[in-house]
């Protein structure tokens, strides 16, 4: 039985973020429907088509695609069906494709979303790290400042951090983390749904050491845990030999009297003595 043909409109469809099973059943019907479908790159939805015996045209619409390009797609949704994917996950999640949505909603297209796969969904769901918050931040900056910047405007917020990173920065990232909460829980999930699947947790110190012996490659979901609240019984030894696994005494030392309250000096003679056992 063919499904029924599909009305007018943009329709947002959610592909799969590794393993090619994970596409669902209406997301195909609907790429097979589509009189168009805009991709961020023909080559690699083409594998997905090809996969699912889908010969739907493509047309490509990424960053750096025109404001005319996206008006003729807005202009083709009024009259036929026109479908939006990312190259892996859902669209809009840390891609382009906001705009298109924003004019075709102004020019009166009719909307519809396919749920599906979503990298910073499942790599919370594989962490562990509290679920009832969190933040959704893309990808953190590549220079330090900014990256520090980005880090220190989110760093309050009760609720854990979700951020994409790529395995040639994520121990860079590690370490930026590090030298601001040491102490916080980390989970670092990567390859998702794929073969070798991983989600390994820890301190940034901990993982920076972990990936620097042991290069990840890919995209990356990075995750932070909410802030720890201090309290009388936290144990300035602990906070003291996390934050030493990445960086020096003095840093350390900072990094704790900043979390804590206690004094600077006092936390770099022990950070001294911790380093020297």
């Amino acid at each position: 039985m063919n499904p029924k043909p599909l009305d007018p409109g943009l329709y947002i469809v959610a592909t799969p973020i590794g393993n090619l099973g994970d596409v669902t059943l209406r997301a195909i019907d609907v790429l097979r429907g589509a009189s168009v479908i805009a991709c961020e790159d023909t080559r690699v939805t083409g594998k997905l088509l090809k996969a699912c015996d889908v010969d739907t045209r493509m047309q490509r619409y990424d960053d750096h695609a025109s404001p005319a390009v996206r008006a003729k797609l807005v202009e083709a949704a009024l009259a036929q069906p026109v479908a939006l994917v990312s190259d892996a996950g859902t669209p809009l999640v840390s891609d382009p494709g906001y705009r298109l949505v924003r004019e075709a909603r102004a020019a009166g297209v009719s909307i519809t979303t396919i749920p599906g796969a979503c990298a910073a969904v499942a790599g919370l769901t594989l962490s562990g790290l509290p679920n009832d918050r969190f933040l959704f931040a893309g990808f953190l900056p590549v220079k330090d400042k900014a990256r520090r910047d980005v880090l220190n405007d989110v760093g309050e917020i009760e609720a854990t951090l979700i951020f994409y990173e790529t395995g040639p920065r994520l121990e860079r990232s590690l370490k930026a983390i590090g030298e601001i909460w040491p102490d916080r829980e980390i989970a670092v999930a990567r390859e998702l749904t794929k073969l070798h699947e991983e989600c390994r947790t820890g301190t940034s110190g901990e993982l920076a050491q972990h990936y620097a012996a042991h290069p990840p490659k890919g995209e990356i979901v990075l995750l932070v845990g909410p802030p720890v609240e201090q309290s009388l019984k936290a144990d300035p030894d602990e906070l003291l030999k996390s934050a030493l696994e990445g960086m020096s005494a003095s840093k350390a030392a900072g990094t704790v009297a900043k979390a804590t309250g206690l004094d600077r000096q006092t936390l770099y003679a022990r950070a001294v003595e911790l380093k020297q056992q």
